[in-house]
């Protein structure tokens, strides 16, 4: 089994991969291994891929999913985590989609040689790229596992609605809903889910998901060859 599905309980903590992400395993790396470079919030999802679908050939490094605050901060991270991570695999691939940085990652990816996910964030390859498009639901406010459990974390602290919960209307009032995009069926998460609709004051809607078009990026990934 790759070493990355045995990391440590404490560095898959979601404060941990908010905040400093995830590191490879010291002996990973070698011929023929490829290295999946995600962001912080997706480390659950791909780790349970890579177990369900035994792919052992794939590792797993993870930056800060806090980035997704910072979009502009995401391509120069990425670059560095490339370089740096280059030496010790046969093949990387990012994980992450446009997530704000305004087309900048996709050039960055096909500078350095490296794929990508399409699609213009996390929400759209949850969805599924077609669905989601087709819907052009640009009123409504998205969640996934992640993102339900570090609410406060990305949404409502950096806002500031923590100390000024009267600016609510200024920052939510163009919504009509929050969309939950739930990857598992848990309970606690959709209530905490609901529960953040009712502090936004939105409707509250629940769509599962599950790994949407991630498994199919990645599968696609995992049986192809490396580049020589």
């Amino acid at each position: 089994m790759s070493p990355m599905t045995t990391a440590a309980p404490d560095a898959l903590s979601d404060r941990a991969l908010t905040e400093d992400g995830l590191r490879p395993h010291q002996s990973a790396g070698g011929e023929g291994r490829i290295l999946l470079l995600a962001c912080g919030a997706l480390a659950r999802e791909i780790l349970a891929l890579i177990r369900l679908n035994g792919w052992d050939h794939m590792d797993l490094a993870c930056l800060p999913a806090i980035l997704h605050n910072h979009p502009e901060k995401i391509t120069g991270a990425v670059r560095a985590a490339v370089d740096k991570h280059r030496p010790n695999y046969a093949r990387i691939c990012v994980v992450y989609a446009d997530c704000g940085t305004g087309g900048l990652l996709q050039v960055a990816c096909d500078e350095m040689g490296v794929e990508m996910v399409p699609g213009p964030h996390c929400y759209a390859f949850f969805d599924g790229l077609s669905a989601f498009e087709a819907r052009d639901e640009v009123t409504a406010f998205y969640l996934t596992d992640f993102l339900c459990r570090q609410f406060d974390a990305f949404v409502w602290k950096p806002l500031g609605l923590d100390r000024h919960p009267q600016l609510r209307e200024m920052y939510f009032g163009n919504y009509d809903r929050l969309v939950y995009l739930a990857q598992t069926e848990n309970a606690e998460l959709t209530a905490r889910a609901e529960a953040c609709a009712e502090r936004m004051g939105l409707a509250f809607e629940r769509r599962y998901t599950g790994y949407g078009d991630l498994a199919r990026v990645l599968e696609g990934w995992a049986g192809a060859p490396a580049p020589r």
